[in-house]
């Protein structure tokens, strides 16, 4: 009866841990987003989930993320550093489990002069077959669960990793993307403006011949017709760099089909994002989550810093037989075991066990600020996406009111220089105005359409890389999801 009292009470002590209790910290965020002028009304909506193919629309695009996400070498790099967290894992997790070695052996040797007679004595032979249980520490103080708990979180924030990696691998291709169709679309105006410049140095070349025109009114023009030269030749450039960085972040041969013509192509090709978004859907990016599970490790190793301070007990035994002769091994009389079990308990350690202790509270510290500090970042990133995105339809209308304008004041202002009533001077001035107008209006456009990237990114919400840090369940013995 006393036996089996200390066996229940063993089983007992084995499923405690000196974890501190784990509680999500507050989120050091306002509930709600900043509100003024230059914010977008929020609603009080449910939490909306995001998927980027409701936010990137455009198939080609599509197509470009999705061979990205299978051929980019980042995220096969982040894939591997998930797949060794999660060996990492299994090899801590094991020591809970006893380990079970078999061995055999077997020896043959001389007996020596046994009688003095100067006669050998003969071979001896020796054969044994055992399975043993060595140093099997019994966790009555949660030192080893703990450190398998903390390597569990380890797992589960370095796949969290992965997925912000993947979160700004889609993010990048989006705006590599974007970026390729303003310069093509930059492209298309800087070779138009050197087509109607090199019309203007014709007809001034002209005029000039006719003694309608000066000198200095060709050299004007052929300011205009460099300018625009010189622009053709850099967008050129861009354009070429803008498809080497998409290759690269593929990671395999790009269809020139899957590329945009220009911006025009891209335009309406975006998707507008929800409103009534809480600011708890920050919770939900992963280097959040990731922040929280190193917070969970950090937690984890006090418990085991703690359990140094106990007694550790660990057991051996063997079971096993061994005889003489090869043919009497698995004999009845052949059998032999033995049990051992030993303690240990720090005495003098100079403070290294309380230093340790100390260091895991530090950690765990350092991770709650670095937890807080991430939150705090998620938020103003969205907020500041939300700013730009309160503005940037109003400054957008007035550029293209500008382009507009300086549109038909250049065609005004070259009929009267054609007519005699303007100098040549004031029809440059109109075509500059207007080159430089249309460019600002491909970087406006640009900036509305990256804006919404950047809102995709921010929030971190997409369902194909959302993690659940409390649903999951705790791999089985193999570190394998039940």
């Amino acid at each position: 009866m006393s036996r089996r009292l200390a066996s229940i009470a063993a089983l007992a002590l084995a499923g405690c841990t000196m974890e501190p209790h784990y509680q999500r910290p507050e989120a050091p965020v306002p509930p709600s987003w900043p509100a003024g002028d230059a914010y977008l009304r929020q609603s009080e909506a449910a939490l909306p989930s995001l998927s980027r193919r409701d936010i990137f629309r455009d198939p080609n695009l599509q197509a470009l993320i999705d061979s990205a996400l299978a051929n980019n070498r980042d995220l096969r790099v982040a894939a591997a550093n998930v797949a060794a967290a999660r060996a990492q894992f299994r090899v801590q997790r094991a020591d809970l489990f006893p380990h079970v070695d078999a061995g055999a052996g077997a020896s043959i040797g001389d007996r020596g002069n046994v009688a003095g007679n100067g006669n050998g004595g003969g071979t001896q032979e020796s054969y044994s077959a055992d399975l043993g249980v060595s140093a099997f520490e019994l966790d009555l103080f949660g030192r080893v669960r703990s450190l398998s708990h903390a390597a569990l979180q380890d797992y589960f924030a370095t796949e969290a990793a992965q997925r912000s990696t993947r979160l700004a691998l889609i993010g990048e291709i989006a705006n590599a993307y974007l970026a390729y169709a303003a310069d093509r679309s930059l492209l298309a105006i800087a070779v138009a403006t050197r087509d109607n410049a090199q019309r203007s140095v014709q007809l001034t070349d002209q005029r000039l011949r006719g003694g309608i025109a000066s000198r200095i009114d060709l050299r004007q023009a052929q300011t205009i017709l460099e300018t625009a030269q010189s622009d053709v030749a850099s967008q050129t450039t861009a354009v070429a760099q803008d498809r080497n960085l998409l290759q690269l972040l593929v990671g395999a041969p790009i269809d020139d089909a899957l590329l945009p013509a220009s911006l025009d192509a891209v335009d309406g090709q975006l998707g507008e994002l929800p409103a009534g978004l809480s600011s708890e859907i920050l919770l939900r990016r992963p280097d959040v989550v990731e922040a929280e599970y190193r917070l969970r490790s950090a937690n984890a190793r006090i418990g085991a810093a703690r359990a140094a301070f106990f007694p550790r007990i660990s057991l051996t035994g063997l079971l096993g037989v061994a005889s003489d002769a090869l043919s009497s091994l698995f004999t009845g009389g052949a059998f032999t075991w033995n049990a051992g079990a030993s303690a240990s308990l720090p005495i003098f350690d100079a403070g290294a066990n309380r230093g340790n202790l100390r260091l895991s509270e530090a950690q765990r510290d350092a991770a709650l600020a670095q937890y807080e500090q991430t939150i705090q970042t998620a938020f103003r990133e969205v907020s500041d996406a939300l700013a730009r995105r309160g503005t940037i339809d109003a400054q957008l209308g007035a550029q293209r009111r500008l382009v507009a304008a300086a549109a038909d004041n250049a065609r005004l202002t070259d009929a009267r220089y054609r007519g005699g009533i303007d100098t040549f001077l004031d029809s440059l001035d109109a075509q500059r105005t207007l080159y430089g107008a249309q460019r600002t209006l491909i970087a406006t456009r640009l900036a509305r359409a990256g804006n919404l990237v950047d809102l995709y990114t921010s929030l971190g919400g997409d369902a194909l890389t959302d993690v659940a840090p409390y649903s999951r369940q705790t791999p089985g013995p193999a570190g394998e999801q039940p």
